[in-house]
């Protein structure tokens, strides 16, 4: 309750309420607006195999990795596509100036062979290099059977 004393002898007091029922409603809609839009907000996240790039010392012997668990990865660059299949590295030149995708279906499909229960790739591309050549690449990773990829950023090594 508020008070409003003038020091005065022949004026009257003042007792007034201060209506607090209008920010109680303005904070009851936010808090309703927040929880209703917090639901449909989400975090994505690229994951990317910590098996491929993770930290080893040399004085390490590790023993070998089993066939699913070898490191696969799809470059794309400025000269073409390379294809790093455990520590071999294929590179597939563009023809006429275009990559050349049947070479790299061909090569996927072997590898697909080699390991038929390997699922996952990690695909890499230059930053200079527009972004269909990234798709086109995932899309000829998942014709040849490898449908968890993911995407390194920073570019390809």
């Amino acid at each position: 309750m508020a008070h409003i004393d003038d020091n005065s002898s022949n004026g009257r007091t003042v007792n007034m309420d201060v209506n607090i029922v209008p920010f109680i409603d303005l904070m009851s809609v936010l808090v309703i607006f927040l929880l209703i839009t917090a639901v449909w907000s989400q975090v994505s996240m690229i994951q990317i195999g910590s098996s491929i790039y993770g930290k080893r010392t040399e004085a390490e012997d590790s023993p070998p990795p089993p066939r699913a668990e070898v490191a696969f990865r799809v470059d794309v660059k400025s000269f073409g596509y390379q294809v790093l299949i455990g520590r071999k590295l294929t590179p597939i030149p563009k023809l006429n100036g275009k990559y050349d995708e049947d070479s790299l279906l061909e090569n996927l499909r072997t590898v697909k062979k080699l390991y038929p229960e390997k699922n996952d790739c990690v695909i890499t591309v230059e930053d200079e290099l527009p972004y269909e050549s990234l798709v086109t690449g995932m899309d000829n990773l998942l014709k040849a059977g490898f449908p968890e990829i993911s995407i390194a950023t920073g570019g390809a090594e």
